[in-house]
């Protein structure tokens, strides 16, 4: 198979390795739908995709770039690690059985998927166990996902080796404004996951008479008839232009091709600011600062 041109531009990450801005991300994709949507990204010109132990689909993320033809050094693959496996030695058993499931020599990224606070302890000997993976090659950059700036000091006291990514909630109603600037004061990417708010929809606590997704908001819907884009590429061109990293997830054809076309436009800088002030103060997901393996029981299969 021929190789497509890369769509989506390149970050360069901390320790100097390169991660596209924009990747496919397979969360709540089902183990059926995920290998035909990742061969159809790969063929739309994605070069990253994001997975995780606790999503069950490390295998299929692993078939469709088996199945797409690609060379494995095109690609950027990431995955992490659950909480449920927190501690030295089991994130190192951990690690071994997603690049199994993978098929996978190595990962380009390796992320600790929630920072614990209750036992904090397991996720620095988590992270320490990262930073071998690193040493050894195993995994070409480290990181962490919802981590607050106050994990990331407490993380970083601890251990050696600076966060190359922390992947967020992040979308128009949650801008994380405080804990961007902290990602950028210590040279790490934020990632953002659920980037076009979809999760709004399922949220109990949100106002009934609240636009309950960015893209049914007026200013978005706006915004994309002055681009002559639809509202989830105006979205998505909003991270694009803060300078994140964002990972879309889609197994629609159609979505997954819709979501890669916004590199042929960029927003000013008044309409960034517009989408910005659509902030609500207010998270779709887990909060960070209370989560465990109980409060969000997954079980791993090997």
């Amino acid at each position: 198979m021929k190789a497509i041109t890369p769509k989506s531009p390149l970050l360069t990450l901390n320790n100097g390795v390169k991660m596209p801005a924009l990747g496919l991300g397979v969360f709540l994709s089902t183990r059926e739908q995920t290998a035909g949507a990742v061969e159809t990204a790969i063929a739309d010109g994605y070069r990253l995709i994001d997975t995780a132990a606790a999503y069950s689909n490390e295998r299929q993320v692993g078939e469709g770039i088996r199945r797409s033809g690609i060379d494995r050094s095109e690609m950027f693959i990431t995955t992490k690690l659950w909480m449920s496996d927190y501690g030295y030695e089991r994130a190192l058993r951990a690690f071994d059985v997603s690049l199994r499931k993978l098929g996978l020599k190595h990962v380009d990224l390796y992320l600790l998927h929630w920072p614990v606070p209750s036992a904090f302890d397991a996720t620095v000997e988590s992270y320490k166990a990262a930073e071998k993976l690193l040493a050894d090659g195993r995994a070409r950059a480290i990181g962490v996902s919802n981590f607050s700036p106050k994990h990331l000091e407490n993380l970083i006291e601890r251990t050696k080796v600076m966060p190359a990514v922390n992947q967020i909630e992040l979308n128009p109603f949650f801008i994380q404004r405080e804990l961007r600037d902290t990602d950028n004061r210590l040279g790490i990417v934020t990632q953002s996951w659920s980037p076009i708010g979809g999760d709004f929809n399922r949220n109990p606590r949100a106002s009934p008479s609240a636009a309950r997704n960015p893209l049914e908001h007026p200013t978005i819907v706006k915004l994309a008839t002055k681009y002559g884009k639809t509202p989830a590429q105006v979205v998505l061109r909003w991270h694009i232009d803060h300078g994140l990293s964002t990972i879309p997830k889609s197994v629609r054809p159609e979505r997954i091709a819709e979501n890669i076309n916004i590199f042929d436009f960029a927003l000013s800088q008044d309409d960034i600011a517009t989408i910005d002030g659509l902030e609500t103060g207010m998270r779709a997901g887990s909060n960070p600062d209370v989560v465990n393996a109980k409060t969000i029981p997954i079980r791993i299969e090997d």
